[in-house]
């Protein structure tokens, strides 16, 4: 990789991970309740489309990722510690999506803007490959344009508005409990991490 003049600094004292795993809601619920993580959004990025859709990303195509920007105090929270909570809280043996979200759109991947970046990513993919004692495939990728989801993808997880959903009509927070347990997300990080699962039972 070729890396240009650091761009994760965004505010005083605040910097930037953009990771996928998956569902981004998902992704965006963990790590809203670490500490010193100020915001999660959720978004899209590794592809080529501009100003994709979620249309456009879910029915494949575009390249990207579902992903989700994470801000966050280094003062109080490091990278890399991020990172491994990351790579405990997915299936990073799996290339091919996560859990029962299927297709390009649904693929881990973290992306880094710097050589410092990359260097700590492959830390913690070594570290979270020697403890899981199974190949990583989640890739490392040069950092693109990040472009927001839509307004009703952010903090999905606590909304309060009714939608239809197979279960009927749900506020979104259920509707997210639902999917996230049908999903069986947290069974297989359980199974993948047992006790270095850090957002299962949460």
């Amino acid at each position: 990789m070729v890396f240009g003049q650091a761009t994760s600094v965004i505010a005083a004292g605040t910097e930037t991970l953009i990771v996928a795993g998956g569902c981004f809601w998902c992704v965006e619920s963990d790590f809203e309740s670490v500490d010193g993580v100020q915001a999660a959004i959720s978004g899209y990025t590794g592809g080529s489309t501009k100003s994709p859709t979620y249309k456009q990303v879910s029915r494949g195509g575009t390249g990207h990722y579902e992903a989700v920007k994470i801000l966050f105090d280094p003062d109080i929270v490091r990278r890399d510690q991020l990172l491994n909570k990351f790579f405990r809280s997915i299936d990073p043996t799996d290339a091919g999506g996560q859990f029962c979200d299927r297709g390009e759109s649904y693929r881990a991947a973290v992306f880094v803007a710097t050589a410092a970046e990359n260097q700590t990513a492959t830390n913690a993919v070594k570290a979270a490959q020697t403890d899981l004692g199974q190949k990583v495939v989640t890739p490392i990728l040069k950092t693109q344009t990040f472009y927001d989801a839509e307004a009703y993808h952010q903090d999905y997880y606590k909304g309060k508005k009714i939608v239809l959903t197979r279960f009927g009509p749900k506020r979104q927070s259920e509707a997210y409990k639902r999917y996230r347990k049908a999903c069986k997300r947290d069974e297989r990080v359980k199974q993948l991490w047992g006790d270095s699962a850090p957002f299962v039972g949460d």
